[in-house]
């Protein structure tokens, strides 16, 4: 009888499909650390949580090629029998909670013994430490139910190295859009042998330990914007002061620069919370003033940064704009039904209640889409064309870089009349113009050094 951890040849072959189309859901998919995976377990990875499905394909994105992943995942999920067999193929298992019924706890401790015969078997499992997911980019409290599991596994070794949780920061330039950027940080193996003679005399405080030093991990790998009360007003200083930080910190303008930046400015406004309340009171309001003013005159923070701009640098981007326009043109209408149904099938008939889960619908549906009138309408070009065959098999393959193409365009597009809106605001001394760059410059002032 096969075990749930078995990498199976179909298994095999719809995790790297899954996987292969996950990776082009992002216009910059970056991993570092990599090196931080064993080739081989007993392992655990231990992602931040906040993109449902997306998270757990992040993980199977970097872990060992011929190793299966097993996740656990809420046990309300496995209520449709057809939802069910398709989770047991992708290799999760139920969590029972509270909410899912007193009677329904002491099923856990079965679950339990089959994450341990994973880890026995050197295999891998996925364990969201957080417990649940939000899509607000903080670190929540960790559940214990992760550790309890590494130090059964370790048992098999004792104090010799063995099981190893690995952090894994997940950072997403958007929750719910697709072709933004994804980030994949991997820390350094946590070895659960090091604390194995301690948790014979005091397992709950080394469980403590242990968790400290995963979410400080977790931490330093993510984005963790520490706040309930300023949440809002951290988002927009990291977009606004990010230009300013990376050149303070003599950074290339690239994705993980960016990254790196975004991180030192939300441990200065954490910093600033905690230490310097008056001055975050402050910050606060100028930000809402900032963004009022913004929207005043429809101009979004982001051009800012780039006001270099002449009246011949815009003619040349219209004329470049024009000249690439059939570009979009046939990425638009080659690709505008694979895209836009799953965004119907989602906003229409499935109306998921959480922002969570928007883009892994869109992404499960999409596998599906794309290749289907991908398909269908290569054979159609192939029957009202007399082309030969490899043309035809050329129209096939060329369907998803002219996807890539107008997507690229119509972000430079928007870009473009957002610079022109600027460039007229400007030619005009626009009185709300001049007040929201004063409140730009006062903020950024705050946050740099």
């Amino acid at each position: 009888m096969s075990k749930i951890y078995d990498f199976t040849f179909s298994f095999r072959l719809v995790k790297n499909y899954m996987v292969f189309c996950f990776k082009r859901f992002y216009s910059a998919y970056v991993v570092v650390g990599k090196e931080n995976i064993p080739a081989q377990g007993p392992l655990i990875f231990a992602p931040n949580h906040t993109n449902a499905l997306m998270d757990a394909l992040a993980v199977h994105a970097i872990a060992p090629k011929n190793m299966a992943v097993i996740f656990l995942a809420r046990a309300d999920l496995f209520q449709n029998k057809t939802v069910a067999k398709y989770l047991q193929f992708a290799k999760i298992l139920p969590a029972f909670r509270m909410r899912d019924g007193m009677e329904n706890l002491g099923r856990n401790n079965e679950v339990f013994d089959q994450c341990v015969e994973v880890l026995d078997n050197n295999k891998a499992l996925g364990i969201m430490p957080e417990g649940n997911q939000e899509i607000e980019r903080r670190l929540r409290p960790l559940v214990k139910g992760i550790f309890r599991i590494a130090f059964a596994a370790q048992q098999k070794y004792g104090s010799e190295p063995g099981v190893k949780i690995i952090p894994v920061g997940i950072d997403y330039g958007s929750i719910v859009k697709a072709n933004k950027h994804i980030i994949i940080n991997i820390g350094e193996p946590i070895e659960v042998s090091e604390y194995m003679n301690a948790y014979a005399d005091n397992a709950v405080d080394v469980t403590n330990e242990i968790r400290d030093r995963l979410r400080n991990e977790l931490r330093h790998l993510s984005l963790d914007l520490a706040s309930e009360k300023y949440y809002d007003c951290f988002e927009m200083v990291l977009e606004l002061a990010n230009r300013a930080v990376l050149e303070e910190l003599h950074l290339p303008d690239i994705t993980v620069s960016r990254f790196v930046a975004r991180q030192k400015i939300a441990e200065r406004l954490v910093n600033m919370e905690k230490n310097a309340p008056e001055e975050m009171q402050r910050l606060e309001k100028l930000c809402l003033e900032y963004t009022a003013t913004l929207k005043k005159i429809n101009i979004k923070s982001r051009v800012l940064d780039d006001i270099q701009w002449t009246i011949y640098a815009l003619i040349g981007e219209c004329a470049l704009l024009l000249i690439t326009s059939p570009l979009f043109a046939a990425g638009f209408l080659l690709n505008f039904l694979p895209f836009f149904i799953p965004v119907f099938i989602r906003k229409y008939i499935i109306k998921p209640e959480f922002t969570g889960f928007i883009s892994s619908i869109q992404y499960a549906l999409g596998l599906i889409t794309f290749p289907v009138f991908y398909i269908l309408q290569s054979v159609l070009f192939f029957y009202l064309t007399d082309l030969p065959l490899w043309k035809d098999l050329l129209f096939l393959f060329i369907q998803y870089p002219l996807l890539k193409c107008a997507f690229t365009w119509y972000s430079w597009a928007r870009k473009y009349l957002v610079n022109l809106r600027y460039e007229f605001l400007k030619q005009i001394k626009s009185p709300k113009l001049v007040v929201a760059m004063k409140l730009r410059e006062q903020i950024i002032r705050m946050i740099s050094l």
